[in-house]
């Protein structure tokens, strides 16, 4: 069964409330409830509109609808006191409006010389980030064996969903989300200290690997260029189709069985990502990204 699913940035405009639960005719059978919370902090209430009006978390909730949860699983974006981070705890994912605007001010002006606009520069790694966490999600719920780290299978569950999109919106996405990774390890300004690879997550140099690596075993034509290119190491490469295989089969033995096919295909046959021209709005204090 090809279990794959697609998530997009895409919203609405409600009215404004403290708190705003939406859920939509088109989720109906779906175990995801989504909520908007006004932000804490008025700098961010352009995002809490923007988010509402391109329809985000209806298309998210819609999105999730073909995963079999055994209890509701609650995703809401909120202010998180200053702490640009997303979260999945008990039955809960939040996603803050701090990480949100994190990635907006980093958004390059053009496109990029590995070909990645404006939006792919957002929607990348926000979709991405959604999938990691409703992967935490779904090894709670789900009861999901995991080897190794979670945060390690939960990067690799969200690279999978996306390079099983088109070959367009994949190769968007992988290249937004790589992009973030590459922003990350070239604020740097010192070489990472010791206590830093004592933390859950990979350093982003890591992630950046790891993402284009299983992004090449999924499909060498598509992403050569990384090779190319030098982005991905060769030596690295030449095991990539390995990795991405291990991937594959422990999704689809382990998650595959909670997925309804039909939904599945539905969502599969649908366009999801913003037009690539899509203008952004650039935010106060952008990074002035080349």
């Amino acid at each position: 069964m090809k279990a794959v699913l697609v998530l997009v940035i895409t919203w609405t405009v409600l009215v404004s409330e403290i708190v705003t639960t939406v859920q939509t005719a088109s989720a109906r059978g779906s175990r995801v409830s989504v909520t908007y919370v006004a932000p804490k902090d008025a700098a961010h209430q352009p995002i809490y509109e923007h988010l509402k009006e391109l329809r985000f978390l209806e298309k998210l909730q819609e999105f999730l609808s073909p995963f079999q949860l055994p209890r509701i699983l609650l995703v809401k974006v909120e202010g998180c006191d200053g702490n640009p981070d997303a979260s999945y705890e008990n039955d809960m994912i939040v996603v803050c409006y701090e990480y949100i605007d994190q990635l907006w001010k980093a958004i390059p002006l053009k496109t990029t010389p590995a070909g990645v606009t404006a939006v792919d520069a957002l929607v990348g790694p926000l979709f991405d980030t959604c999938l990691h966490e409703f992967a935490h999600a779904m090894f709670d719920m789900l009861q999901v064996p995991v080897l190794g780290r979670e945060e390690d299978a939960a990067d690799q569950v969200s690279a999978y969903i996306m390079l099983h999109l088109g070959k367009i919106e994949a190769r968007r996405l992988i290249g937004g989300t790589a992009y973030a990774y590459k922003i990350e390890v070239d604020a740097a300004t010192a070489p990472p200290a010791l206590k830093q690879f004592a933390d859950a997550h990979g350093t982003p140099a890591q992630r950046f690997y790891n993402l284009l690596c299983i992004a090449y075993g999924a499909d060498a034509q598509l992403f050569g260029d990384m090779v190319e290119k030098g982005h991905l190491p060769k030596d690295r490469a030449e095991d990539c189709k390995d990795e991405y295989q291990q991937v594959a089969y422990a999704y689809e033995k382990l998650v595959g069985q909670h997925i309804d096919p039909i939904l599945a295909k539905m969502a599969l046959d649908k366009n999801w990502l913003p037009d690539a021209k899509w203008r952004v709005p650039r935010r106060p204090g952008s990074v002035q990204t080349k």
